[in-house]
């Protein structure tokens, strides 16, 4: 057995139909394209979502709201996650790297510290962005609260 002797199964294989070919094939004369009209031309091209001249949809349905595009996203995380944190893996620093490998965030995220919940621990917390209510927690446990 070679390359060259390879075969489709039996009957796996059909020819297409061959528009254009003749009266006899079937699809000859107007070759489906029907009578006269844009769509019979050679070189016709009809817009995404055209509907033969009534209104698209695109059009019909109403628009909502506002979408600003300098918007920025922070994923937020709270105090008494920042405490769980803390106890569970016995940590002083919490940084983007820690919440990352602890599965709080992923690499791009922006993170803001919420005020949520209670801090007993003294933290050096890094993030994005905090609450004033979360400075404020911190800082009175004796923690420092760096901006990035």
């Amino acid at each position: 057995m070679n390359l060259s002797s390879l075969k489709p199964a039996e009957g796996s294989v059909k020819n297409g139909k061959r528009i254009g070919r003749g009266t006899g094939s079937g699809k000859g004369g107007t070759s489906t394209r029907g009578h006269k009209g844009a769509g019979s031309r050679s070189g016709n091209s009809t817009k995404i979502g055209f509907e033969g001249g009534q209104m698209p949809l695109q059009r019909r349905l109403p628009k909502v709201g506002f979408k600003n595009i300098n918007r920025v996203e922070y994923v937020g995380i709270n105090l008494d996650v920042l405490q769980g944190l803390a106890e569970k893996f016995n940590l002083s620093v919490i940084d983007n790297e820690a919440m990352r490998t602890h599965g709080l965030v992923s690499k791009s995220d922006l993170v803001k510290i919420l005020g949520r919940g209670e801090l007993k621990a003294k933290l050096e917390v890094k993030a994005h962005a905090f609450s004033d209510k979360a400075v404020q927690a911190i800082e009175a446990q004796g923690g420092v609260v760096v901006k990035l």
